[in-house]
């Protein structure tokens, strides 16, 4: 829990006034966003300082070996964990050559909103550079709920007390290095998912990349794309790069107080276990397309009217007490953000605001989430119990295994099979 005082107490929004570093694992999570198909953690935009760096695609994994000082019968033989797939939150900063990091300088001020109405998270820092020169930075994010395969940026620097260099880098980033924060107690799955991904394809279009790769052991292959809106000044220059695990585009201009520079980044994501490069590549293409015809504000505009509608039907009022009301709307809100565009996939227990778990969803996941879900957007209600349908196979087939009759579900999954290593919990209970 946290009890700064660096949060206000809303009815709408969850609202830091300042940033804290030391609380930089919490706010990744709370303020992070997701649809049910994609996630992204809140790292800040620049990128670092972060604690986990987070990309996910709900059930895209790899397969891990479990450890066992002995094995025996019906033990799991391998383990499953979500991926940090490729990276399309960020968008670095440079003020006269000065990399904009909120450890340098001077954070004169630093909010961050997530309005529960609008599903956007908006970012406002007001930053002095260690040679001086001040900018305003506004960013706005938001993972579409409308769109299942689109996240959005808009983002914004303006100088505020003279003219400056501004250099913005926006990126694609796969295979990030592991974070030190995720703490695991087998080196050997943490060694597996060092560089999980292998790159499959790279290849750029004017402001436009992408970047498709497949992991190694269980063969799942995705795409990720960018794209983007650039308005500035005249002489305001861009250029593209890409190589196997990045994309890199560089917008360079000369910028005064007045006279903002505006960047819409565009991401979309796919993956699959059967369909090929070309069709992934031809489906991010196409969720590109439909971004850019919509625009920031047109995203913006769905996701609005989505939660005008889930909040409808939804929402619990509750007088007296404003910090429970804020609590009550903040888990609603992340529930239905691990469930909207899940799509008969599983909901993780962390959803997907980051590794707990290993991405992993729980045999009792309906015991939580339906009776919400089955109210507000029973689509995705019955979604969850499709899933769970769907992998009734191979818990028939693991109750065989354990010699019994019946159908024994994982106790924890992501593709259906038991992986837990913890015997009591996954084999020796039953609930």
């Amino acid at each position: 829990m946290i009890t700064n005082d660096c949060f206000d107490c809303e009815p709408w929004t969850i609202h830091e006034t300042r940033l804290e570093l030391d609380l930089l694992g919490q706010t990744e999570s709370i303020f992070a966003l997701s649809n049910g198909h994609i996630g992204w953690r809140a790292n800040l935009d620049e990128g670092e300082p972060h604690v986990i760096s987070g990309s996910y695609l709900n059930a895209f994994y790899e397969a891990v070996p479990l450890p066992y000082a002995e094995t025996a019968y019906g033990y799991s033989e391998a383990g499953q964990s979500i991926v940090n797939v490729t990276n399309g939150k960020i968008i670095r900063l440079l003020v006269d050559d000065e990399p904009f990091d909120m450890r340098y300088g001077k954070v004169l001020s630093h909010e961050r909103v997530l309005d529960l109405r609008t599903g956007v998270l908006e970012r406002t820092v007001l930053w002095e550079s260690p040679a001086h020169r001040t900018v305003r930075v506004r960013s706005r994010r938001l993972v579409s709920l409308v769109h299942r395969a689109l996240a959005a940026i808009d983002y914004e620097v303006e100088p505020v007390d003279g003219p400056a260099d501004i250099v913005l880098q926006s990126e694609l980033i796969a295979n990030e290095p592991p974070d030190t924060a995720v703490k695991r107690e087998d080196p050997r799955a943490a060694q597996s998912l060092e560089s999980p991904l292998v790159p499959g394809y790279h290849g750029q279009e004017k402001l436009r990349a992408v970047l498709v790769h497949s992991t190694r052991v269980s063969k799942l292959r995705m795409a990720a794309a960018m794209d983007h809106q650039v308005r500035g000044p005249r002489g305001t220059h861009e250029a593209m790069e890409t190589g196997e695990d990045h994309a890199r585009l560089t917008i360079t201009s000369q910028l005064r107080p007045g006279r903002p520079l505006r960047v819409v980044k565009f991401v979309a994501y796919a993956w699959s276990s059967l369909r090929s490069a070309p069709a992934l590549r031809a489906q991010v293409g196409g969720g590109l397309a439909t971004a850019l015809a919509h625009g920031w504000d047109g995203l913006a505009a769905g996701q609005r009217e989505y939660l005008k509608e889930f909040w409808g039907r939804a929402d619990v009022e509750l007088e007296g007490d404003p910090q429970v009301q804020q609590g009550i709307r903040f888990a609603m809100f992340h529930v239905l953000q691990s469930s909207a565009r899940a799509e008969q996939r599983a909901i993780p227990a962390k959803g997907l605001t980051g590794p707990g778990y290993d991405g992993h969803s729980f045999w009792d996941t309906e015991t939580f989430v339906l009776p919400l879900l089955t109210y507000s957007v029973p689509e995705a209600a019955a979604d969850i119990l499709r899933w769970r349908f769907q992998i009734l196979d191979q818990a028939r087939r693991r109750a065989r295994d354990l010699g019994l009759e019946g159908a024994a579900f994982p106790w924890r999954t992501i593709h259906g099979e038991e992986c837990s290593g913890y015997w009591p919990a996954s084999t020796a209970a039953f609930h």
